[in-house]
């Protein structure tokens, strides 16, 4: 297969996500300074979890092996069973299409047809190669890791997962010739979340413009990656479509002096914890998820009556 013919056709979606990513984010302008922060561990694991699963992969893939060299020759042969394929079959220095479709590639088809609806999620842990699990593993490690350190891992994991489910979602509604794999839903799903972060805890920022020029710039840069060959764009805007309402709903601040409430007197008066359209956009937005995630079922079931 040509390296044109990569990803397509039986070839592989690659969510790749080679953008800038700045090691800091928004909190720089963040007038509350009183809160808790974690330390960051449940981003590190993940990106171990990601590296040894590849590793799995190109143990299974076994290029020597299984090879035709219809193709060429395996690239990086001193590794032995864990070399490449030849980089006319996939020039990302990665596994086969065949072996990342048996080891829980996105396939619309399995998915629909083959009641196999957990590829939704074994696809976000697997990478076409060498390139994309790099690209994908620094950003989640430049932005990831600062927003665990605010929020704690329970609810950045929960957006990094589903964001990662959704981007699944709208991925195979889209592309149902092809596989997908890649972790970039669920980056994006953390980009998603840091700009309805800042949205919904507008007050608490002392330098609005800055910080929402800088997340909207860097949020279009990694959209516009979406437009190069072999990039899967359908599981980026999934994935931050998924977190931007995720961040409604698990990204809330308290309103500016709710944290230090305590060492107010006693009869001072304390204003509620949230306000009233922070309420607002987290009902908004869990109504949203639950008439996407409806919608999507009923494609799919509609679409598999139609087979």
């Amino acid at each position: 297969m040509a390296s044109e013919d990569l990803e397509r056709g039986g070839g592989m979606k690659n969510r790749s996500n080679n953008s800038y990513l700045p090691g800091y984010y928004s909190s720089t302008y963040y007038a509350e300074a009183s809160e808790s922060h974690w330390t960051s561990w449940l981003i590190p694991l993940f990106v171990v979890a990601n590296i040894a699963v590849f590793v799995v992969v190109m143990y299974i893939n076994d290029c020597p092996k299984k090879n035709t060299r219809i193709e060429g020759a395996c690239v990086a042969k001193f590794l032995g069973r864990f070399s490449f394929q030849p980089l006319r079959e996939n020039p990302l220095f990665g596994p086969s299409s065949s072996t990342l479709e048996k080891l829980g590639a996105l396939e619309w088809n399995k998915v629909v047809h083959g009641d196999q609806g957990w590829r939704l999620v074994t696809c976000m842990w697997l990478h076409a190669g060498v390139i994309h699990l790099l690209a994908n593993m620094l950003s989640l490690v430049f932005i990831g890791i600062r927003l665990e350190q605010q929020f704690g891992f329970v609810r950045i994991g929960l957006i990094y997962l589903i964001s990662g489910f959704g981007g699944s979602i709208l991925s195979s509604l889209f592309i149902q010739h092809n596989i997908s794999v890649g972790a970039s839903g669920a980056l994006f799903g953390l980009l998603g979340a840091m700009l309805s972060e800042l949205i919904t805890n507008w007050s608490i920022y002392t330098n609005k413009a800055a910080a929402l020029f800088t997340l909207v710039v860097i949020i279009a840069i990694n959209l516009a990656v979406g437009i190069l060959p072999h990039v899967d764009n359908f599981a980026h805007i999934g994935g931050f479509l998924t977190g931007f309402l995720l961040g409604f709903i698990l990204l809330l601040r308290p309103q500016f002096g709710w944290v230090n409430r305590q060492h107010r007197p006693a009869d001072a008066h304390v204003k509620s914890k949230f306000k009233v359209y922070q309420y607002a956009f987290s009902l908004v937005a869990v109504v949203l998820l639950i008439v996407g995630i409806y919608c999507w079922v009923g494609d799919a079931v509609q679409r598999r009556e139609w087979k």
